[in-house]
């Protein structure tokens, strides 16, 4: 068994946590058409509790209907989902794990032909889309934040150990935050001051419904890598905010599913150099802020993750691809096999979860069979 400072204990808090290995949320295409639970959701969660993940972050959870992003999503939009998520919890901490919630919606990026209407956005502008697209109002907005909060009621209620909120890479959320997304002229738009605010009122809003000793996290692009995009000393101001309405920690992401420079999941992470690929802007983070700072992209081998923690980049390691192909991955390297993750990560993957399969590492299936 490995000593590394990779595996002794932390909290965030007050949230014990045995390991700095997290499991980055993804859409895992395993719900019920309308969101619940299944079985087969369950037991995803419970090899990575049992393959000794440290912290899952769910699958991003829409907390209305008109924030699904993907067929067969998880949902958290009413109280009808709270049952299938309860047993999920308790499957999990039966087998020692932590679990928090991802609360999503998607905005722009929503499914059209599951949502029956238009999506709804930060701004309409030229360019922002081929079909038409709904300027949230001043009362929009306020209905939204109470969407946010019933949802983390129903999260708490189902027994997560905390809640995340997703403001990455152009839900809707991060649409908020990204200038290139919000040409709004009114509070919640403009300076980054105005473009955090709906963060700062649902974090707020969220901390009063449950309490000061429940973990509340969000994941944030460090930037958009777009022109005209969120930046780095942006985000940073961002989530100073952020933290000062009550957050307890923050999972660094980056790019935009509209493409631009940098996509959030990188293809061909096969070497060291190219792991890690936000960490310059996690050096920045942690410059900057006190709270702990869980940090994703490309991360493959445990000897990036120890030189990161060992100079103060990050305080965690986030993954998702690898945990797919892989969900032991972190027992493995703690019993001594330190090799990289087998992830190739070529996306494969999330091929099958459009069809009602549910995400699996297709390259590895093809592999075995042709042995």
């Amino acid at each position: 068994m490995t000593t590394s400072p990779l595996y002794r204990s932390t909290t965030i808090n007050g949230l014990s946590l045995p390991n700095r290995f997290v499991r980055s949320a993804t859409w895992e295409g395993m719900a019920t058409v309308d969101g619940k639970v299944t079985p087969k959701l369950t037991e995803t969660m419970l090899a990575l509790a049992r393959g000794g993940v440290g912290l899952i972050v769910s699958g991003h959870a829409y907390v209305e209907k008109k924030g699904q992003a993907s067929p067969f999503q998880m949902g958290i939009y009413d109280d009808s989902r709270v049952d299938g998520l309860t047993s999920m919890t308790a499957a999990v901490h039966e087998a020692g794990g932590r679990i928090v919630a991802q609360l999503a919606h998607a905005g722009t990026f929503a499914l059209e032909k599951a949502i029956g209407t238009a999506p709804v956005v930060a701004s309409v502008f030229d360019g922002l889309a081929k079909t038409p697209r709904a300027e949230l109002s001043i009362d929009d907005i306020s209905a939204l934040k109470e969407a946010y909060v019933a949802a983390a009621k129903r999260a708490k209620t189902a027994g997560f150990d905390g809640i995340q909120l997703h403001s990455a890479h152009g839900y809707l959320l991060s649409q908020f935050l990204s200038p290139w997304f919000n040409r709004r002229t009114d509070a919640y738009g403009g300076p980054v001051d105005n473009r955090v605010r709906i963060h700062t009122e649902i974090i707020r809003a969220i901390r009063e419904e449950v309490g000061k000793d429940y973990p509340l996290l969000v994941k944030m692009n460090c930037e958009d890598f777009a022109e005209g995009g969120l930046t780095v000393e942006e985000s940073i101001a961002a989530a100073r905010q952020m933290v000062a309405a009550g957050l307890d920690a923050i999972e660094l992401s980056g790019g935009l599913l509209t493409g631009g420079k940098f996509s959030p999941s990188r293809p061909n992470i096969d070497k060291p150099e190219k792991e890690a690929y936000f960490q310059e802007a996690a050096r920045a983070f942690k410059k900057e802020l006190s709270v702990p700072l869980i940090l994703v992209g490309g991360i493959r081998s445990p000897e990036v993750a120890e030189r990161l923690l060992a100079d103060g980049t990050a305080d965690y390691f986030s993954m998702s691809r690898p945990l797919i192909r892989e969900p032991d991955l972190v027992n493995r390297w703690q019993s001594g096999d330190r090799s990289p993750a087998r992830c190739i990560s070529d996306n494969l993957c999330f091929r099958p979860g459009m069809t009602g399969k549910g995400i699996y590492c297709v390259t590895e299936e093809r592999m075995e069979a042709r042995q």
